[in-house]
């Protein structure tokens, strides 16, 4: 097996994409959306080969990505959203549950779920982890996950 070094060029030509991204914390989740989006182009995404789908929020990404990874025409797909904590120990409990989901599902699909939900203390650190034109945004980071796994499941599935 080959195993590209993690800044090896890597190549979104020729794949499908799903996308998930919550309504919720808009000004926080369309900076990661607009990333993944720029970062799937720039690997080579064809027109056409990225679907995405809008939910309320972080709590409905798990069953969307469900949906998506059923369809069993998608490589890969990228859960996007923000939890960000309140005043209640709600956001440890939703963030918990969401991101458990998503790892289930992937290892359920056997299609490649790459996160790129948020969990921070405050909204100053979600906006800082989803600035546009940052190389470090999440969203970017988890196109360019999906990307590898969808190559890895690929070169596995010979």
């Amino acid at each position: 097996m080959s195993g590209a070094p993690p800044d090896a060029p890597l190549s979104a030509r020729g794949l499908r994409f799903g996308i998930v991204a919550s309504r919720f914390h808009s000004e926080i989740v369309d900076g990661l959306l607009q990333e993944a989006l720029k970062c799937l182009s720039e690997m080579g995404a064809e027109e056409g080969a990225v679907r995405v789908v809008r939910v309320p929020g972080a709590f409905e990404i798990p069953l969307a990505v469900r949906l998506l990874c059923e369809r069993g025409d998608l490589d890969a797909v990228v859960a996007l959203g923000a939890v960000v904590r309140g005043e209640t120990e709600h956001h440890h409990h939703l963030a918990q549950e969401v991101l458990a989901a998503l790892c289930r599902l992937s290892g359920e699909n056997r299609v490649p779920v790459t996160c790129g939900v948020l969990t921070t203390e405050n909204e100053t650190q979600a906006r800082a982890r989803s600035r546009p034109g940052d190389p470090e945004n999440r969203g970017r980071h988890a196109a360019r996950a999906a990307v590898e796994m969808a190559r890895v499941v690929r070169e596995l599935r010979g």
